[in-house]
């Protein structure tokens, strides 16, 4: 048997846990012919089949089963190795990488990651901005150490990875001050018709939305969809329409925004969570952003945990 080549693993790993060549491709940033091409070399190489048709998908064999679980203890021996060289003194615990799906407003990031930032310890903050099903893979590989998300992992997403709920809160809307002049009475049923900024979909904040006005009969104009939520604070700023926030960081809206409470909504909860590996949790920049914005969460009225 010739030598493994490491590459085509990597290849191998992917549509094992995406679950096809298709999305594998996506995933890598290649074609699918490429992604076929390379585990045909690795099956002729190794002298076994991977994998075997099941209809139109593709499932693992015995062997690929097998296999399967090696690849992933050589890609997490990979990522440790090379966060022990990018850590002082061959330290591990040195550099802690968390990711952040890019639909939680930047705001909120900076509480979770706070307890990390203002630490006075060695440990080095590495913040990687994504969306969910890249993130859960580069953890499922160990080049994160934790995913910080608006919910939990999804059920197509086979990979042996834990979610753990921080907390919910309501949502806010805002707006300048002519606009919340306009529609704060009678609210919610006011902001039918109303100019609307949200974000993109993608985002549980987006669906969670979009399901909150068609349970309350309101048709609002939307403006706009915004994939970053702070250019969408910054789109609210200028009057261009009302946006909604999680309540946990209504103060900080309206201190930096400018702008003023148009209307509460309880029942449109926002959760928030932190995925990680088995491994992950022995991290101690876990275990300090869990038990802080789980506290924090706990001691905020405008929270239940």
């Amino acid at each position: 048997m010739a030598h493994i080549n490491f590459k085509h693993l990597r290849y191998f790993w992917a549509v094992a846990k995406k679950g096809g060549v298709a999305e594998a491709g996506k995933f890598l940033n290649v074609t699918p012919q490429t992604i076929s091409g390379q585990l045909k070399l690795l099956e002729q190489d190794l002298g076994v089949s991977l994998f075997k048709k099941s209809g139109r998908n593709l499932v693992l064999t015995v062997v690929g089963q097998k296999t399967l679980g090696y690849a992933d203890k050589v890609f997490q021996l990979e990522a440790e190795l090379e966060m022990v060289l990018s850590g002082p003194a061959g330290d591990p615990n040195s550099v802690f990488k968390v990711g952040i799906v890019d639909a939680i407003p930047k705001l909120i990031a900076y509480q979770m990651l706070e307890p990390v930032l203002t630490s006075t310890g060695p440990q080095r903050l590495v913040c990687q901005e994504g969306d969910l099903d890249t993130l859960l893979v580069d953890l499922a590989l160990h080049k994160l150490d934790l995913v910080l998300t608006d919910c939990p992992v999804p059920p197509t997403i086979h990979l042996d990875l834990f979610s753990h709920l921080l907390g919910e809160c309501g949502t806010v809307f805002f707006g300048v001050k002519e606009l919340a002049d306009q529609f704060q009475k009678h609210f919610p049923e006011s902001l039918i018709g109303a100019p609307i900024l949200m974000q993109t979909k993608g985002s549980a904040l987006h669906s969670d939305l979009r399901r909150w006005f068609h349970i309350h009969n309101i048709a609002p104009q939307i403006k706009a969809e915004v994939e970053d939520s702070a250019l969408l604070k910054v789109f609210g700023e200028k009057g261009l329409g009302i946006f909604s926030a999680p309540a946990v960081i209504e103060d900080e809206i309206l201190r930096q925004y400018g702008v003023q409470v148009v209307g509460r909504a309880e029942d449109l909860r926002v959760r928030f969570f932190a995925i990680s590996t088995e491994n992950a949790q022995q991290h101690p920049g876990v275990a300090m952003i869990t038990d802080h914005f789980r506290s924090k969460l706990s001691h905020s009225e405008k929270f239940t945990a």
